[in-house]
């Protein structure tokens, strides 16, 4: 028995071309301290990870010694009542206003950042965030989706075939 992808199907992708693209999935995605950017998690091993650039796809190997790593779906933003907001939705609010309220330059200045992040998370929690974790949000988005990371939202379902 294989199993396929559903959605690669439908969609004329291959298998290849599906794992390429992560759909609004950021489970495979790691932020590597000490390494500009996002990159993709390739293996796991007992003293650090294979990372994969996105842009290359060159792999490299990052010692758990020297980096630390947090995948992107656990990040969140804190918000008033003491929850965090994941940064999956937070990624698609950005791509939903992004029409009326296009995301600021990461290099934008600190009230230029605070006030976009103000209408897009009203209620995130002003002492919590620091503005270094805003820019790097507006930063991640912009990134994964130049890349084509973050355009579609459908779930993705397994079926199995019989040969």
């Amino acid at each position: 028995m294989k199993k396929i992808f559903n959605f690669a199907a439908q969609n004329g992708m291959t298998s290849l071309d599906f794992q390429n693209k992560v759909i609004m999935n950021l489970e495979k995605l790691v932020a590597v301290a000490g390494i500009s950017g996002v990159f993709r998690l390739v293996a796991n091993r007992n003293n650090g990870l294979i990372i994969e650039d996105l842009d290359t796809g060159k792999r490299s190997f990052a010692s758990s010694r020297k980096h630390q790593f947090t995948p992107l779906e656990t990040i969140g933003i804190f918000i008033d009542n003491g929850e965090t907001e994941e940064l999956k939705v937070i990624f698609q609010k950005i791509k939903d206003t992004k029409a009326d309220n296009p995301p600021c330059e990461s290099d934008a200045s600190a009230e230029t950042v605070r006030s976009y992040f103000g209408t897009l998370l009203p209620n995130y929690d002003k002492d919590k965030v620091l503005i270094g974790d805003m820019k790097k949000v507006i930063k991640w988005f912009n990134f994964l989706e130049t890349r084509g990371f973050l355009d579609a939202t459908e779930p993705v379902v397994e079926a199995e075939i019989v040969e």
